[in-house]
C-alpha cells in the first residue's frame, strides 16, 4: 500500500492525499508537480525512475488505512 507521503522532498510543499499535485517514483520518492516539471524533468533524482501522478485514495479507505506523517527531504539537492 503506498505511503501517501504528506511532502514534497524537494521544496516540502506539503501535499495532503487527495492532492492532484504530488508525484511518485515506482519507490515512491514524492514531490510536486511544479518541482517534478520544472526541476526535475519528471525523472526522481535519487533513482532516475519516471514520476506520475500519485494516485488519490477514496477518502472512506483513508480511515482505516491513513496517510504517512512522516516527513521525508530528498538526499540529494533539488
Amino acid at each position: 500500500m503506498l505511503e501517501l507521503r504528506p511532502n514534497c522532498e524537494c521544496c516540502d510543499r506539503d501535499l495532503p492525499p487527495e492532492s492532484l499535485d504530488a508525484r511518485i517514483c515506482s519507490f515512491e520518492c514524492t514531490y510536486c508537480s511544479d518541482c517534478a516539471e520544472q526541476r526535475l524533468d519528471q525523472h526522481c533524482p535519487n533513482c532516475g525512475g519516471e514520476l506520475v501522478r500519485r494516485p488519490i485514495r477514496p477518502p472512506n479507505k483513508l480511515a482505516n488505512n491513513p496517510a504517512s506523517t512522516t516527513r521525508v527531504r530528498s538526499a540529494t539537492p533539488c
